[in-house]
C-alpha cells in the first residue's frame, strides 16, 4: 500500500450534490474504509446553482449530510476562524461570487466541500483567466463561449482555487503530497487554474468516466457501437487516430479538452475501451499513461430466502397486472437514454419467448425507466392506473408517456406484447417502486431493493456504457447480468472471476463482431455500417444470447442458490474497498511521484 495522501481535491459537478454516475462512484470511494485510512484529507470542489430552486432545495435539506461552516448566501460564518473567514470574504469580492465551504456525509466519514456560486460574477477575471488557458495550452475557450454548460465550469475554475489557498487547504505541503482529480472535463478548468497559478506546485489526475468525443459518435449514428468499435479496431491496424478516420471533432469543446488530459500527471479510465478511446484521439494520449480504475459496486450478502420474498412481491406485482405469476422476472433499471439500448431488450426476447413456451414457462420484465427522473404526481399515477391500467398500457396524450418513451422504447413494446405468448413487457415510467408512487396493484410491502434482489435477469445491453454500476448491481442477488460486449464492467468481472468462463452470472451480447463473410479492409469500410446493417446484426445475434439466458435461468432453488453464490463471491472482488486499494490509491501515487 502507498504511503499516506496527505491532500486530494476532487473536482467535479457532484461536489455538493449526487446527480448521477459520478456520484454513485464518489459515493463508494470516499466511503470506503481503504480510501479514508490513506488520503489524510479530501476536498470536494464544484459548482453551487443558488438560482436553482430544485437544487437549491436538495443542497439545504437535511437530507444531504452537509453541514456549513460558511455561506455567505445562508449568512453563516461561525464555523471558521476569523482569519479563514476573511480570506474566503476577499475571495467573493475579488470574483464577485459566493462561497459555501463545510463538510459533507459519505457513509461513515466527512469530507470537505467548497461551492461557488457565479451568478453575477467579475467578467474580467473570467475573461483574464481564459486568455491566459489560450496561452498557455493552447485552447480557444472564446469559441465554446456561447455554450452555458462550458461557461459554468470556467467561471468557478479560478474562485475554487482561490478558495482553496483562502482556507489553507495545502499549507506546508509539497508538490508530492497534494493532488487534483479532474472528474471528466468539467475538473480540468481547476487543473489549468492551478497549473498556472502556482506552476510545478500541484499533481493532477484526469479521471475519465467516459470519452465524450467517442460518445457523441456512437450515440449520433445509427451504426451505434456495431460502427464506431470495428472503425476503431481497423484504425488501430493502420496507424490512424480517431480524427483521420471521422474527421475533425473540436466543434464538441469536451474533445480538445479530453486531449488536454495528458497535460495532467496521470490519466484514469473506469473500463479497458475508455482507455483504447482516449488513446484512439491520438497525439500525447497515444502514449499517456492511463491506469484502470474500475468502477466498484456495493455487495449485498442476502440468502436465498430474501430473494424469494421479493421475487414473490415482483410475481404478484405480474399476476395484478397482467392476470399470472411469472416463472422468471426480468428487470431492467436505467435511465431513458439513447446509450442503454433499450429495444436490444425487446430483441433478445423475441427468441427467447418461443424458448419459454417449449418449456411451458412464463416470463415478466419490469423495465423501470422515466423521462421524469422527479416523477409524476402520484394521484395522475392513481388516475391513470385506475382508466387504463397503467403500466400494463400507457397514453401519449396525457403527460403519461413523454419525450423518448414512446419512440425510443414504448411503441415497441406493444406489438411485442401482442404477438408474444409466453412473456410480456411492462414499463414502469414512474421512479419510487412503491404503491404509495407506482398505485395500488403494486404489493403494499413492495420496496425498491425489491426489483434488484428478486430479479432473476437484469438486462443492459447499452451502446455506449464506460463501465455499467446499474448493469452488475444485481450480481450480489444472483441475478443473470446480460450487458453488451462494449460496457467496461465487463473488464473488471473477468478479472474478478478469473476468466469470463467462471463467472455465469454473467451474460455478454454481442453487437459488434461482424458475421462470417462480412469483410472490413478498412476503418472507411468500417464507416459505412449503417442503421440497418447494425439492426440486422442486433437480429441475428441476439438469438445467441437468448439461448445463453435460456440455458443458465434457474430450474429450481438449488440453482438459484448456486447463482446466489457465485454472483456474491464476484461481487464481494468488485467491491469499492478493492478499487480504492488496489487501483485509485497506486494511481494517485504514481501521479504525485511522476
Amino acid at each position: 500500500m502507498p504511503e499516506a495522501i496527505p491532500l486530494v481535491v476532487h473536482a467535479t459537478h457532484e461536489a455538493g450534490l449526487k446527480l448521477g454516475g459520478i456520484g454513485a462512484v464518489l459515493d463508494g470511494l470516499l466511503s470506503a474504509t481503504s480510501y479514508v485510512d490513506n488520503v489524510e484529507r479530501t476536498i470536494l470542489v464544484g459548482p453551487m446553482l443558488a438560482g436553482d430552486p430544485v437544487v437549491w432545495e436538495r443542497l439545504t435539506s437535511p437530507r444531504s449530510g452537509i453541514t456549513l461552516r460558511y455561506s455567505s448566501l445562508h449568512g453563516i460564518f461561525a464555523g471558521v476562524p476569523e482569519w479563514q473567514r476573511t480570506a474566503l470574504q476577499q475571495v467573493e469580492q475579488t470574483f464577485a461570487v459566493a462561497l459555501l465551504y463545510g463538510t459533507r456525509r459519505f457513509g461513515d466519514h466527512e469530507h470537505e466541500i467548497i461551492l461557488v456560486d457565479v451568478s453575477n460574477p467579475n467578467w474580467d477575471e473570467i475573461n483574464l483567466f481564459k486568455y491566459y488557458v489560450w496561452q498557455n495550452y493552447g485552447f480557444d475557450a472564446a469559441r465554446y463561449s456561447w455554450d452555458p454548460e462550458f461557461n459554468l465550469y470556467f467561471m468557478i475554475a479560478g474562485p475554487i482555487f482561490a478558495a482553496l489557498k483562502a482556507i489553507g487547504a495545502d499549507a506546508g505541503l509539497g508538490p508530492e503530497q497534494k493532488v487534483i482529480v479532474a472528474h471528466e472535463w468539467l475538473g480540468m478548468p481547476v487543473v489549468f487554474a492551478a497549473q498556472m497559478t502556482e506552476p510545478g506546485q500541484w499533481r493532477s489526475v484526469f479521471y475519465a468516466h467516459e470519452t465524450a468525443t467517442a460518445r457523441r459518435l456512437i450515440e449520433d449514428h445509427d451504426g451505434h457501437d456495431t460502427r464506431f468499435y470495428n472503425a476503431l479496431y481497423k484504425a488501430k491496424e493502420w496507424g490512424l487516430s480517431l480524427e483521420a478516420a471521422f474527421g475533425n471533432q473540436d466543434h464538441l469543446y469536451k474533445n480538445p479538452l479530453l486531449k488536454l488530459a495528458a497535460r495532467c500527471d496521470n490519466i484514469f479510465a473506469v473500463g479497458d475501451l475508455v482507455m483504447e478511446e482516449l488513446r484512439f484521439l491520438g497525439g500525447p494520449l497515444s502514449n499517456a499513461n492511463i491506469d484502470l480504475v474500475y468502477n466498484g459496486i456495493t455487495p449485498a450478502g442476502i440468502t436465498l430466502e430474501q430473494k424469494l420474498v421479493s421475487k414473490g412481491r415482483l410475481q404478484a406485482y405480474c399476476e395484478s397486472l397482467l392476470g399470472y405469476v411469472p416463472d422468471y422476472v426480468f428487470t431492467h433499471v436505467t435511465r431513458m437514454v439513447p446509450s442503454k439500448a433499450l429495444w436490444r431488450d425487446i430483441r433478445v426476447l423475441e427468441h427467447l419467448d418461443g424458448m419459454l413456451r417449449q418449456a411451458d414457462k412464463r416470463a415478466v420484465l419490469f423495465v423501470l425507466s422515466t423521462s421524469v427522473p422527479a416523477g409524476r404526481r402520484p394521484e395522475w399515477v392513481a388516475a391513470w392506473e385506475e382508466q387504463y391500467g397503467w403500466p400494463a398500457g400507457h397514453r401519449g396524450d396525457n403527460g403519461d408517456l413523454i419525450d423518448l418513451e414512446a419512440p425510443y422504447f414504448f411503441n415497441d413494446v406493444e406489438p411485442f406484447n401482442r404477438s408474444a405468448t409466453q412473456s410480456r413487457i411492462v414499463l414502469v415510467n414512474q421512479f419510487g417502486w412503491n404503491r404509495e408512487r407506482c398505485g395500488q396493484r403494486m404489493p403494499a410491502d413492495m420496496e425498491f431493493p425489491d426489483i434488484r434482489f428478486g430479479s432473476d435477469l437484469e438486462f443492459g445491453q447499452s451502446i455506449y456504457e464506460p463501465f455499467g454500476i446499474a448493469q452488475v448491481e444485481p450480481l450480489t442477488s444472483g441475478a443473470l447480468c446480460c450487458i453488451s460486449n462494449v460496457c467496461g464492467c465487463a473488464g473488471f468481472v473477468a478479472s474478478a472471476a478469473g476468466g469470463l468462463e467462471n463467472a455465469p452470472n454473467l451474460v455478454i451480447a454481442d453487437y459488434v463482431s461482424l458475421p462470417p463473410g462480412y469483410w472490413l479492409g478498412s476503418p472507411y469500410d468500417a464507416l459505412a455500417i449503417d442503421g440497418g446493417v447494425r439492426g440486422w446484426i442486433e437480429r441475428s445475434n441476439s438469438y445467441t444470447t437468448a439461448q445463453t439466458i435460456f440455458e443458465r435461468l434457474p430450474k429450481d432453488e438449488a440453482e438459484m442458490q448456486a447463482l446466489l453464490e457465485s454472483g456474491q463471491t464476484i461481487a464481494q472482488r468488485m467491491s469499492w474497498d478493492i478499487v480504492a486499494r488496489d487501483m485509485l490509491l497506486p494511481g494517485l501515487a504514481r501521479a504525485l511521484h511522476s
